[in-house]
Protein backbone atom coordinates (compact mmCIF):
# COMPACT_ATOMS: atom_id res chain seq x y z
CA UNK A 1 0.00 0.00 0.00
CA UNK A 2 2.92 2.35 0.65
CA UNK A 3 3.98 2.26 -3.02
CA UNK A 4 0.44 3.19 -4.06
CA UNK A 5 0.35 6.09 -1.60
CA UNK A 6 3.83 7.26 -2.63
CA UNK A 7 2.81 7.11 -6.30
CA UNK A 8 -0.38 9.05 -5.61
CA UNK A 9 1.52 11.70 -3.63
CA UNK A 10 4.09 12.10 -6.41
CA UNK A 11 1.65 12.00 -9.35
CA UNK A 12 -1.13 14.10 -7.84
CA UNK A 13 1.40 16.27 -6.02
CA UNK A 14 3.09 17.44 -9.21
CA UNK A 15 -0.35 17.90 -10.78
CA UNK A 16 -1.36 20.03 -7.79
CA UNK A 17 1.42 22.62 -8.05
CA UNK A 18 -0.88 24.99 -9.94
CA UNK A 19 -3.52 24.51 -7.25
CA UNK A 20 -1.41 25.13 -4.15
CA UNK A 21 1.59 27.09 -5.44
CA UNK A 22 0.90 28.79 -8.77
CA UNK A 23 3.42 31.58 -8.08
CA UNK A 24 6.14 29.02 -7.28
CA UNK A 25 5.32 27.15 -10.51
CA UNK A 26 5.54 30.35 -12.54
CA UNK A 27 8.84 31.24 -10.85
CA UNK A 28 10.25 27.80 -11.73
CA UNK A 29 9.20 28.20 -15.34
CA UNK A 30 10.82 31.64 -15.49
CA UNK A 31 13.99 30.49 -13.72
CA UNK A 32 14.52 27.17 -15.53
CA UNK A 33 12.63 27.72 -18.77
CA UNK A 34 9.39 26.14 -19.88
CA UNK A 35 11.01 23.13 -21.57
CA UNK A 36 13.06 22.20 -18.49
CA UNK A 37 10.02 22.65 -16.23
CA UNK A 38 7.88 20.48 -18.52
CA UNK A 39 10.65 17.86 -18.62
CA UNK A 40 10.87 17.74 -14.81
CA UNK A 41 7.06 17.70 -14.60
CA UNK A 42 6.85 14.82 -17.07
CA UNK A 43 9.53 12.78 -15.26
CA UNK A 44 7.88 13.28 -11.86
CA UNK A 45 4.48 12.40 -13.36
CA UNK A 46 5.84 9.27 -15.02
CA UNK A 47 7.60 8.12 -11.85
CA UNK A 48 4.43 8.70 -9.83
CA UNK A 49 2.29 6.90 -12.40
CA UNK A 50 4.61 3.87 -12.45
CA UNK A 51 4.65 3.74 -8.64
CA UNK A 52 0.89 4.05 -8.28
CA UNK A 53 0.18 1.42 -10.95
CA UNK A 54 2.67 -1.00 -9.44
CA UNK A 55 1.54 -0.18 -5.90
CA UNK A 56 -2.11 -0.69 -6.83
CA UNK A 57 -1.25 -4.06 -8.39
CA UNK A 58 0.60 -5.13 -5.24
CA UNK A 59 -2.23 -3.90 -2.98
CA UNK A 60 -4.80 -5.87 -5.02
CA UNK A 61 -2.97 -9.11 -4.17
CA UNK A 62 -3.94 -8.75 -0.49
CA UNK A 63 -7.18 -6.74 -0.60
CA UNK A 64 -8.65 -5.12 2.50
CA UNK A 65 -12.41 -4.99 1.96
CA UNK A 66 -14.12 -1.83 3.21
CA UNK A 67 -17.53 -2.31 1.59
CA UNK A 68 -19.31 -4.64 -0.81
CA UNK A 69 -21.06 -2.69 -3.56
CA UNK A 70 -24.45 -3.95 -4.72
CA UNK A 71 -24.17 -5.64 -8.14
CA UNK A 72 -26.73 -3.23 -9.64
CA UNK A 73 -24.20 -0.40 -9.31
CA UNK A 74 -22.23 -1.98 -12.18
CA UNK A 75 -24.87 -0.61 -14.56
CA UNK A 76 -24.57 2.86 -13.04
CA UNK A 77 -20.77 2.69 -13.30
CA UNK A 78 -20.94 1.66 -16.96
CA UNK A 79 -23.28 4.58 -17.64
CA UNK A 80 -21.05 7.05 -15.77
CA UNK A 81 -18.07 5.87 -17.83
CA UNK A 82 -19.80 6.63 -21.15
CA UNK A 83 -18.87 10.37 -21.24
CA UNK A 84 -15.32 9.84 -19.96
CA UNK A 85 -13.52 9.23 -23.25
CA UNK A 86 -15.44 11.83 -25.28
CA UNK A 87 -14.59 14.37 -22.56
CA UNK A 88 -10.92 13.37 -22.67
CA UNK A 89 -10.89 13.87 -26.44
CA UNK A 90 -12.76 17.17 -26.07
CA UNK A 91 -10.00 18.50 -23.80
CA UNK A 92 -7.76 18.63 -26.88
CA UNK A 93 -10.43 19.21 -29.53
CA UNK A 94 -11.95 22.66 -28.96
CA UNK A 95 -15.62 22.88 -29.79
CA UNK A 96 -19.03 23.06 -28.18
CA UNK A 97 -18.32 20.14 -25.82
CA UNK A 98 -15.18 21.82 -24.50
CA UNK A 99 -16.93 25.19 -24.09
CA UNK A 100 -19.89 23.62 -22.30
CA UNK A 101 -17.83 21.38 -20.01
CA UNK A 102 -15.28 24.19 -19.39
CA UNK A 103 -12.71 21.68 -18.09
CA UNK A 104 -13.53 18.39 -19.81
CA UNK A 105 -10.49 16.47 -18.57
CA UNK A 106 -11.28 17.23 -14.93
CA UNK A 107 -14.90 16.28 -15.51
CA UNK A 108 -13.75 13.02 -17.12
CA UNK A 109 -11.58 12.23 -14.09
CA UNK A 110 -14.53 12.90 -11.78
CA UNK A 111 -16.81 10.55 -13.74
CA UNK A 112 -14.05 7.90 -13.96
CA UNK A 113 -13.22 8.02 -10.25
CA UNK A 114 -16.85 8.09 -9.10
CA UNK A 115 -17.84 5.17 -11.30
CA UNK A 116 -14.95 3.09 -10.00
CA UNK A 117 -15.70 3.96 -6.36
CA UNK A 118 -19.26 2.72 -6.88
CA UNK A 119 -18.13 -0.78 -7.85
CA UNK A 120 -14.84 -1.28 -6.00
CA UNK A 121 -14.77 -1.48 -2.24
CA UNK A 122 -11.21 -2.30 -1.21
CA UNK A 123 -8.90 0.03 0.67
CA UNK A 124 -6.61 0.31 -2.39
CA UNK A 125 -9.59 1.26 -4.56
CA UNK A 126 -10.71 3.93 -2.14
CA UNK A 127 -7.16 5.34 -1.97
CA UNK A 128 -6.69 5.33 -5.75
CA UNK A 129 -10.06 6.47 -7.03
CA UNK A 130 -10.87 8.60 -3.98
CA UNK A 131 -7.58 10.50 -4.31
CA UNK A 132 -8.22 11.19 -7.98
CA UNK A 133 -11.77 12.35 -7.24
CA UNK A 134 -10.64 14.70 -4.46
CA UNK A 135 -7.83 16.04 -6.66
CA UNK A 136 -10.15 16.65 -9.64
CA UNK A 137 -12.71 18.50 -7.50
CA UNK A 138 -9.95 20.61 -5.89
CA UNK A 139 -8.46 21.43 -9.29
CA UNK A 140 -11.93 22.25 -10.68
CA UNK A 141 -12.46 24.75 -7.85
CA UNK A 142 -8.92 26.11 -8.23
CA UNK A 143 -9.22 26.66 -11.99
CA UNK A 144 -12.28 28.84 -11.42
CA UNK A 145 -10.24 31.12 -9.14
CA UNK A 146 -7.04 31.40 -11.16
CA UNK A 147 -6.39 34.83 -12.60
CA UNK A 148 -5.29 33.59 -16.02
CA UNK A 149 -6.23 30.04 -16.92
CA UNK A 150 -3.59 28.11 -18.85
CA UNK A 151 -4.73 26.96 -22.23
CA UNK A 152 -4.45 23.34 -23.27
CA UNK A 153 -2.77 22.91 -26.66
CA UNK A 154 -5.06 21.30 -29.17
CA UNK A 155 -6.64 21.44 -32.58
CA UNK A 156 -8.25 24.51 -34.11
CA UNK A 157 -11.80 25.12 -32.85
CA UNK A 158 -14.60 23.67 -34.94
CA UNK A 159 -17.75 21.58 -35.06
CA UNK A 160 -15.85 18.63 -36.53
CA UNK A 161 -13.94 18.42 -33.24
CA UNK A 162 -17.17 17.62 -31.38
CA UNK A 163 -18.00 14.85 -33.83
CA UNK A 164 -14.46 13.50 -33.53
CA UNK A 165 -14.55 13.66 -29.72
CA UNK A 166 -17.90 11.86 -29.56
CA UNK A 167 -17.12 9.22 -32.18
CA UNK A 168 -13.57 8.62 -30.99
CA UNK A 169 -14.67 8.54 -27.36
CA UNK A 170 -17.42 6.02 -28.00
CA UNK A 171 -15.05 3.81 -30.02
CA UNK A 172 -12.46 3.86 -27.21
CA UNK A 173 -15.20 3.23 -24.62
CA UNK A 174 -16.39 0.21 -26.63
CA UNK A 175 -12.79 -0.99 -26.87
CA UNK A 176 -12.46 -0.82 -23.10
CA UNK A 177 -15.73 -2.67 -22.61
CA UNK A 178 -14.86 -5.43 -25.04
CA UNK A 179 -11.27 -6.18 -24.13
CA UNK A 180 -8.94 -3.32 -23.25
CA UNK A 181 -10.06 -3.07 -19.61
CA UNK A 182 -9.53 -6.76 -18.90
CA UNK A 183 -6.24 -6.69 -20.82
CA UNK A 184 -4.94 -3.70 -18.83
CA UNK A 185 -6.32 -4.55 -15.39
CA UNK A 186 -7.22 -8.22 -15.45
CA UNK A 187 -10.79 -7.31 -14.45
CA UNK A 188 -13.83 -7.45 -16.69
CA UNK A 189 -16.11 -4.40 -16.46
CA UNK A 190 -19.02 -6.84 -16.64
CA UNK A 191 -17.88 -9.09 -13.77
Amino acid sequence: MSLLVLGLVLFLGIHSVSIVAPAWRDAQVERRGERVWKGMYALASLAGLVLLIHGYGVARQAPVLLYTPPPALRHVALLLMLPVFPLLFAAYLPGRIQRTAKHPMLLAVMFWATSHLLVNGTLADVFLFGAFLVWAVADWISVKHRAVPRSVPGARPGALNDVTALAGGVVVYAGFLWGAHIWLTGVSPFA
